[in-house]
């Protein structure tokens, strides 16, 4: 199975990365491999994890107060937020009628077919 980060959800991964590295040299090194090893939990187990919403679930990332916000969307692992435990509960639903994600670290965006 493919999956994406929302183009937000990148940002907010790859910050977590830099502060947990400027905190303390390779801890940022060890977030990323904890998110990307619950990303193959979601992967296994997909319907596994807490329902937020109709089609979402949240994934709780091992070792850090972070957890995977994502969608399974034709065979496909979209992944929201990258949503911090204890910061702003909610904010990420404002991307759920999102089109536009990135492949690992490539912008992708689906068109939709409009009338004139």
């Amino acid at each position: 199975m493919r999956f994406y980060f929302h183009p937000e959800a990148r940002e907010e991964f790859d910050g977590a990365v830099d502060f947990y590295e400027q905190s303390q040299a390779g801890l940022g090194l060890e977030f990323a491999e904890e998110v990307y090893a619950t990303i193959a939990r979601i992967v296994q187990y997909p319907d596994a994890w807490a329902v937020l919403s109709e089609n979402s679930r949240r994934c709780l990332v091992n070792r850090f107060p972070y957890g995977l916000i994502y969608q399974i969307k034709s065979h496909t692992l979209r992944i929201i937020a990258v949503a911090h435990l204890h910061r702003r509960p909610g904010y990420w639903k404002e991307r759920l009628g999102q089109n536009t994600y990135k492949a690992s670290g490539v912008n992708r965006e689906k068109k939709s077919k409009t009338k004139k």
